[in-house]
């Protein structure tokens, strides 16, 4: 925890305002499961708002709880201004609902599902932004990428060869190793989370 102060006093931001919390990471890392493990100690918490992303897939395929759309809905969100951030990865498209800024500005502290090749849109959209990067060992990301059936183990090793478990640019960034036990993972996120509510930033 010293070290996301750290990270914030050092980035020269003060304690006005609120703060957008993106929590990126590789799949497999357990992104979901963290932040839903979070959102219920933090439920009714009106200091807090997790984001409902808008992702251009059905709401009932699994993973994170969110709001279904087609590619011409999302389109005509994107056009009408209705989204603080948006992206496209894997085939898919991402919407950060606007209101999220909004929240921010009140002096909230905001949760989002992002990504790191978005986190330039996500600066740009926040005056206040801390990174929690979720990783876990290649070994771990390997088996849990595996159980799901989506992929050979042969894929998943090439794919993980070539990506990076870190997070480029100048941000303020806070890493939680998720290999081992959840709730170790998941009180490291918590214990993050309230060194934002205690140490906001601008």
């Amino acid at each position: 925890m010293e070290g996301a102060a750290a990270d914030h006093h050092s980035s020269g931001q003060s304690g006005r305002g609120g703060v957008m919390a993106v929590v990126v990471g590789p799949s497999g890392a357990g992104k979901d499961t963290l932040m839903a493990i979070a959102a219920g100690h933090f439920a009714g918490d009106e200091q807090i708002m997790f984001a409902r992303r808008v992702i251009t897939r059905d709401a009932g395929a699994g993973g994170e709880d969110h709001d279904g759309v087609s590619e011409a809905e999302f389109a005509a969100l994107e056009r009408d201004g209705r989204f603080a951030v948006s992206w496209a990865a894997h085939g898919l498209h991402y919407g950060i609902p606007a209101d999220t800024q909004d929240a921010v500005a009140q002096g909230r502290l905001v949760i989002a599902n992002g990504s790191r090749s978005a986190l330039a849109k996500f600066r740009a959209a926040y005056p206040s932004l801390v990174v929690i990067n979720i990783t876990a060992r290649p070994e771990v990301l390997a088996a849990r990428l595996e159980a799901r059936g989506r992929e050979s183990r042969e894929d998943i090793l090439r794919r993980l060869e070539r990506s990076s478990l870190s997070v480029d640019g100048d941000y303020s960034v806070v890493t939680i190793d998720n290999s081992g036990a959840v709730e170790d993972a998941a009180q490291h996120m918590i214990a993050i989370l309230l060194n934002c509510l205690r140490t906001p930033a601008i």
